[in-house]
């Protein structure tokens, strides 16, 4: 009987642990944007320009770019910069693949801009504002991988096709979530089109 409660309580404090992740990760600061139109498929959203964080990479795929450019961002902001410096980290983590390279880009905190964002110490960490955008948004949950990225972005682009709403820019991953977080979990297609308000 005694390992009967034993496993109980581990996992009543596995499900409160995961709890309290859930509840701080929707307090996480999230990048601006306003949304155009949402139905049951996708959501139009115009994203203003932000300050970024971008490490590129031969990667080609969602592993490839997740492993290498996540550590070098998160050295950045746990410290790894001029004035050593801890800075928040926010969501979405965005991510641009493609066959010739891809891209890991942290959303810095609205606070910041070019000129009182500490510099990092990694010179391979690009810091610059993205361009304002509109783009098309498809959501899934769990855990993402190269295969489902594929089904959603091909949805979301099949989808555009049957609206004749005009693709203007590759695709991008963004995910919101720690790797240690399992209920919950948010992730978004996104691609810019043409869009006219």
């Amino acid at each position: 009987m005694k390992p009967l409660y034993i496993s109980l309580a581990l996992l009543g404090i596995y499900i409160i642990f995961q709890s309290f992740i859930a509840v701080n990760a929707l307090k996480t600061e999230k990048q601006k944007y306003r949304v155009v139109l949402k139905d049951k498929v996708l959501e139009i959203r115009f994203y203003p320009e932000a300050t970024m964080a971008t490490v590129y990479s031969a990667a080609t795929n969602y592993k490839g770019v997740a492993n290498n450019g996540f550590r070098k961002l998160a050295r950045f902001i746990f410290g790894g910069n001029d004035e050593n410096k801890g800075i928040s980290m926010t969501a979405p983590v965005r991510m641009n693949m493609s066959e010739k390279g891809s891209e890991m880009s942290f959303v810095m905190p609205e606070k910041y801009n070019a000129t009182n964002l500490p510099k990092p110490n990694d010179a391979s960490i690009n810091i610059h504002k993205s361009t304002p955008e509109y783009v098309a948004v498809i959501e899934f949950g769990g855990y993402a991988n190269d295969e489902k990225i594929e089904v959603y972005k091909n949805l979301l682009l099949q989808t555009l096709a049957q609206r004749n709403i005009k693709v203007i820019g590759n695709y991008q991953f963004l995910g919101y979530n720690a790797p240690y977080q399992i209920i919950a979990r948010k992730n978004e297609i996104i691609i810019p089109i043409e869009w006219k308000e």
